[in-house]
C-alpha cells in the first residue's frame, strides 16, 4: 500500500463531545469513521483516497493550510 499525500487538518475540541466525522468518496456518500473528542483534545486528520471529506459536530477550532476556522456553536 502506498502512502496517501492528502492534506491534513487539526481538529481542537473547545468542548466536551466534539464529533469529527470522515466521508467517503464516489457515488454515494457514507460517513465510514467517527471520532470523538473532549474538551482540549486534538485530532489530527487527512485526506485520502477513501476520506473525501471530514463534517465537525460541536465546538472547535480546525486549522488547514488555507487558516485557521471556529466552529459555530
Amino acid at each position: 500500500m502506498e502512502p496517501s499525500n492528502g492534506d491534513y487538518i487539526v481538529v481542537k475540541a473547545k468542548d466536551q463531545g466534539v464529533h469529527v466525522i470522515g466521508l467517503t468518496r464516489g457515488q454515494d456518500t457514507k460517513f465510514h469513521h467517527t471520532e470523538k473528542l473532549d474538551r482540549g483534545e486534538i485530532l489530527i486528520a487527512q485526506f485520502t483516497d477513501h476520506t473525501s471529506a471530514i463534517k465537525i459536530r460541536g465546538r472547535a477550532t480546525v486549522l488547514t493550510k488555507y487558516g485557521t476556522l471556529e466552529t459555530d456553536s
